[in-house]
């Protein structure tokens, strides 16, 4: 299968179109939050990570199940990774050796509910979102070792090699799932939600530091040359929001003095710096710029953006035989170890409320 088709495959509804200029669909409205992911859609999805049909349409389950409790990406990732690892997404009527009562998805057993709440995908994945929630600390947690610890399951290595066939499930069930991009104007409020996320190890910079940068302006500080374009916050809580773990690798190189690229004419200089913003991880993955979680980001913000924002790497989705027809982005070509966006030519604002 070619790569367009096996992007297409795992983002179907995302990707409209493959063999020429794809397209990035929004649904029935903004795509910045997750809600409800059809069963039946699911089940008729085409093969993600090896797993189809009933598999699916369970996952689709769990994920509906942690987006009713207001869960991250996170959360509905590490749910489908552990029904993985105990079910292969196989609603079972049997247990082992083990756990004899162990029943369902989540092989839970007796002492989880009674036999039909177990066997319920919907609610199987409730009773194991709630007593996630309850773990103090799984957020900081390997994906692995939190589900362990709800699971009760001594090796806390073992549901590790299901948490990349999880992300791309997820991503790929959830691509065309609508929901509200509502995110505040404030830049204060704004970069107080971003050092949460960085103290909660959700935001990650690289050296030098522009971590830094954010942090001044939560604390109502204005240093020279060193601040952030509002809709470049905006934008990193919307890819916090939406991804749990970001990596964030440039904003104002003004501030810091690098001379990359194009210099002082970067998009990350000009105008007193801080206009661009360079992810180079989303959801725990690194970037190319046309991989899944670098479209879906596109995909998620292309309908919300101003009219001549931009957007990197449009060589590296080229020599990936991806084409993208974008509302509002321009793009343009750049490395291919990140994801560039920037704000820096266009005075519009974001609609984002």
């Amino acid at each position: 299968m070619g790569l367009v088709k096996l992007l297409a495959a795992s983002l179907t509804g995302l990707l409209l179109t493959v063999g020429g200029t794809v397209a990035l669909s929004s649904g029935t409205g903004t795509t910045c939050g997750l809600t409800a992911v059809s069963r039946a859609d699911a089940a008729q999805h085409a093969a993600v990570a090896g797993y189809n049909s009933d598999q699916l349409a369970n996952a689709a389950d769990i994920i509906n199940a942690g987006a009713q409790l207001g869960l991250t990406m996170q959360a509905q990732t590490l749910g489908v990774m552990t029904a993985m690892g105990e079910s292969s997404l196989i609603n079972l009527d049997h247990g082992d050796t083990a756990g004899p009562d162990s029943r369902g998805l989540f092989q839970q057993r007796a002492t989880w509910g009674s036999l039909a709440e177990r066997m319920d995908p919907a609610t199987s994945a409730r009773l194991f979102f709630q007593r996630l929630t309850a773990l103090t600390g799984w957020e900081t947690m390997t994906p692995s070792a939190a589900a362990s610890a709800v699971q009760i399951n001594a090796d806390p290595e073992h549901y590790a090699p299901f948490f990349t066939p999880a992300t791309d499930v997820v991503t790929a069930l959830t691509a065309s799932a609508a929901g509200a991009c509502e995110v505040g104007g404030n830049a204060v409020g704004l970069a107080q939600q971003l050092v949460t996320a960085a103290d909660n190890g959700q935001l990650r910079g690289l050296v030098p530091d522009h971590l830094k940068e954010i942090r001044w302006i939560a604390n109502g500080q204005t240093v020279p040359d060193c601040g952030i374009d509002t809709r470049i916050l905006q934008v990193m809580v919307l890819a916090v929001n939406q991804f749990h773990q970001v990596g964030v690798s440039d904003i104002n190189r003004k501030c810091t003095g690098q001379l990359l690229g194009a210099g002082t004419q970067s998009s990350h200089w000009i105008n007193g710096g801080g206009g661009a913003v360079d992810f180079y991880s989303l959801g725990g993955r690194s970037l190319t710029g046309a991989d899944g979680q670098s479209l879906r980001l596109i995909g998620l913000l292309d309908p919300v953006m101003p009219t001549g924002a931009r957007i990197g790497q449009a060589d590296c989705r080229r020599e990936a035989g991806i084409n993208l027809a974008l509302v509002h982005f321009t793009q343009f070509d750049d490395t291919c170890n990140h994801l560039h966006l920037d704000v820096a030519f266009t005075d519009d604002l974001m609609t984002v409320g």
